[in-house]
């Protein structure tokens, strides 16, 4: 992982590639869309686990230079990112770190739903159950 990271940022440096340098990361973030639609579609074929490998690959990779675009740009770091995805999966999981209680997969979902319900509520400003 390290080392794809390291090679996002390199082609972003003034010794990398003039096509990656001129990109943003909202540019970046468009090919997200593209390259997972193609990783759907190899899950899609049979017996395609090559296929599959190489499409997460490739969306792993566009996330990355999205990564190192957004990191140039002055958004955010990965240490920032990943912490705040760890943070969000422990809160949305509060049927196992929460108060919450499961006892099925449809369970969880709406626990999740009532959990992503209350996080909305309150970026809005509106706190509620």
């Amino acid at each position: 992982m390290q080392v794809l990271i390291a090679l996002a940022r390199f082609l972003r440096s003034p010794e990398g590639c003039p096509w990656d340098r001129k990109q943003t990361a909202e540019g970046f973030a468009r090919f997200v869309h593209e390259e997972a639609g193609e990783l759907v579609e190899a899950f899609q074929e049979e017996n395609a686990n090559d296929h599959i490998e190489e499409e997460w690959g490739d969306t792993l990779f566009t996330l990355l230079a999205t990564l190192a675009a957004a990191e140039t740009e002055g958004r955010f770091t990965l240490e920032q990112a990943l912490r705040r995805t760890h943070e969000k999966m422990i809160r949305r999981h509060g049927h196992i770190f929460g108060e919450h209680t499961a006892e099925n997969p449809d369970d969880v979902v709406e626990v999740w739903k009532q959990i992503k319900e209350r996080e909305r509520r309150e970026k809005n400003g509106k706190p509620g159950v």
